[in-house]
């Protein structure tokens, strides 16, 4: 049976995987809508292949050209936030919600609020808006389920069992390409190099949270709004080899563990077709070749951005939002080549120790703590 899926953020990392995936499973899926920033030729193209209804833009000083590139296939065009909005509130099968950073929060609300199926793999959305999005999880019935390889993993061992049961959940980190490197190497790490991640192929902003592991910050923070099991129940561990994504234990001592080959296209694939499986073009998992798999704990001295994050969810309040916020700003300098690859957490900490946020409410209060904090961040980046 056919199924209709919109795809918010199609010309990013995860949504060309989730097009890719779609490309081998043609028949299986009807594509309404596609969105991007400002990639008005890819996004084009992605709508022509793909034979979808609707494409948007967010920036519509792009609409232009969106439209010039779609002129005679039939295909919508639109642009802007307001229209970004409402074609995530279309009614279809799975929503892929793949927009990086804030940007998403809207677009991903409107999507619950219609009540449907939403494969979330904007991290943002949690972090900042973690109790206003699960509180309208609720409100409308949607069905939320989490593309994160480390919260899919989670959610594939959590399968047939009961969250009462669970004793601890550990999310594995590979620990970025600087797992081995020293305070001293760690101050001169180039944008170049941070992006360069040994086991997964991800977009720059995602790649450098990776290094700074503050990816796997925000992932703790999503885990716990995601699976309500206790702050105390969550642990870290760094695994280089990325094999297993994540595990779950439970009261009767036994763990269970999700692995798998480092390619999106696999937890991808498990949310396209929950609550069945399909297949992937990745070669099947060889753990003989593999030799061995090993485990190390976070080191928060060179890396604080875990010890950050959790502290930012024990706080709660608006501190999630502006630990997020904050880190957006600082990486997004560090890729300009204004600031060191070191002060990244250092801004986010600053930013935390200097702004006090109550707990929003609404998304509305989600999006002004991200603005104040975004302003805070930005002053503290004349300092670093």
């Amino acid at each position: 049976m056919t199924r209709s899926i919109s795809i918010l953020g199609a010309t990013g990392s995860v949504g060309e995987q989730t097009l890719d995936l779609i490309r081998r499973n043609r028949d299986a899926w009807r594509v309404e809508v596609l969105t991007a920033n400002g990639s008005a030729a890819k996004l084009a193209e992605f709508a022509r292949e793909f034979d979808a209804k609707l494409a948007v833009l967010s920036d519509e000083s792009r609409l232009p050209e969106l439209r010039g590139a779609l002129a005679g296939s039939g295909i919508e065009a639109a642009g802007g936030c307001a229209a970004l909005c409402e074609a995530a509130a279309r009614p279809v099968d799975i929503t892929v919600a793949a927009i990086v950073g804030c940007a998403g929060l809207a677009p991903v609300m409107a999507a619950i609020e219609r009540g449907g199926t939403v494969a979330l793999a904007n991290k943002e959305a949690l972090v900042s808006a973690g109790d206003v999005m699960t509180a309208a999880v609720a409100r409308h019935e949607a069905t939320l389920l989490p593309v994160d390889s480390e919260h899919n993993a989670i959610f594939q061992c959590l399968q047939g069992n009961r969250i009462e049961d669970v004793a601890q959940i550990t999310l594995t980190a590979s620990g970025g390409p600087f797992r081995t490197w020293t305070q001293e190497q760690l101050e001169v790490a180039t944008p170049e190099q941070a992006v360069a991640h040994p086991n997964w192929d991800m977009g720059a902003k995602i790649s450098v949270d990776s290094a700074t592991m503050m990816n796997k910050g925000l992932e703790y923070i999503e885990a716990h709004h995601l699976f309500p099991v206790g702050l105390d129940r969550l642990k870290i561990v760094v695994h280089p080899q990325s094999v297993i994504h994540s595990m779950v234990e439970y009261r009767d001592r036994s763990t269970l563990a999700q692995l798998g080959p480092s390619d999106m296209r696999v937890p991808i694939a498990s949310c396209l077709a929950w609550p069945q499986r399909m297949d992937t073009p990745m070669a099947p998992l060889d753990l003989a070749a593999i030799g061995e798999l090993s485990f190390f704990p976070p080191d928060e001295q060179r890396f604080p951005a875990t010890r950050l994050a959790r502290e930012a969810i024990e706080a709660g309040a608006g501190a999630p939002a502006t630990l997020n916020a904050a880190n957006e700003v600082a990486v997004a300098a560090f890729l300009a080549g204004q600031i060191a690859f070191t002060r990244i957490a250092a801004v986010v900490e600053s930013t935390l120790s200097r702004y006090s946020a109550p707990a929003p409410a609404s998304l509305d209060d989600v999006l002004g703590v991200d603005h104040e904090a975004r302003v805070f961040a930005s002053e503290m980046l004349e300092h670093a």
